[in-house]
């Protein structure tokens, strides 16, 4: 997220194809939309294209609906999934134009990943925390993000900044499936990659997969995050 809590603290102050599956998305906070995808094992993963962005922010957003972070941003639902969706994309979406985001054929989950050099869009971020989260927490949300830029590591590297299962899709895998697509990418280049936990019970999937905890983000009583970080696998 480079740069981004200080630029936000500082603008905030101021003011082939086999059998095709239909897939019917409704949500007051994400658009009605019919997509049409291969027809392919629902826990495999595959790069999403910008096509699938409605679909796939809604993947993360239910993911994200009992996360301790998300859900003290936006505690009442129907604040959270009228925002929380503009918030994946403001934050994350990038992945999804970069083509290095992963979601699985049925839309259970969803893992964005930011490519080194790449980041949030800042200007959306300023806006949406201005007009979609009460005025007294906004000092604690830029001072949330200033901590998450500090942690980052100096060199290039990947950074998830989302990822998420579906609720009643959970303990099934799909995390794991998510991870590992993405990081057999990021080992191909030799990079560490990066991430902050919002959720506790998250945590042991990351160390599974290499990640260690470096430290711990607390600011105010916003729950605390845990940055981890993998070593490049050379």
């Amino acid at each position: 997220m480079s740069c981004l809590g200080r630029r936000l603290r500082l603008v905030g102050a101021k003011g082939s194809h086999g059998p095709l599956w239909r897939l019917d998305m409704y949500s007051e906070a994400v658009t009605a939309e019919q997509i049409f995808i291969p027809c392919v094992p629902p826990g495999s993963g595959f790069l999403t294209t910008v096509s699938h962005e409605e679909s796939t922010i809604a993947a993360v957003t239910m993911g994200f609906s009992t996360d301790p972070v998300a859900r003290w941003f936006y505690p009442e639902p129907a604040d959270y999934f009228r925002w929380f969706p503009k918030f994946v994309k403001a934050f994350a979406g990038q992945a999804i134009a970069d083509g290095t985001a992963f979601c699985t054929a049925d839309y259970s989950g969803a893992a964005l990943w930011l490519r080194p050099f790449a980041h949030p869009d800042e200007e959306a971020m300023v806006e949406l925390v201005r007009e979609s989260i009460p005025r007294y927490k906004q000092p604690s949300v830029f001072e949330l993000f200033e901590k998450m830029d500090a942690g980052h590591p100096n060199e290039p590297h990947w950074y998830l900044p989302m990822i998420g299962v579906d609720t009643v899709r959970q303990n099934k895998k799909i995390g794991s499936s998510l991870m590992r697509e993405a990081l057999a990418r990021v080992d191909e280049e030799g990079l560490p990659a990066y991430l902050e936990s919002s959720n506790p019970r998250n945590i042991s999937l990351y160390r599974r997969f290499g990640f260690e905890a470096v430290g711990e983000i607390r600011v105010g009583n916003i729950p605390a995050l845990v940055p981890m970080l993998r070593e490049a696998q050379r």
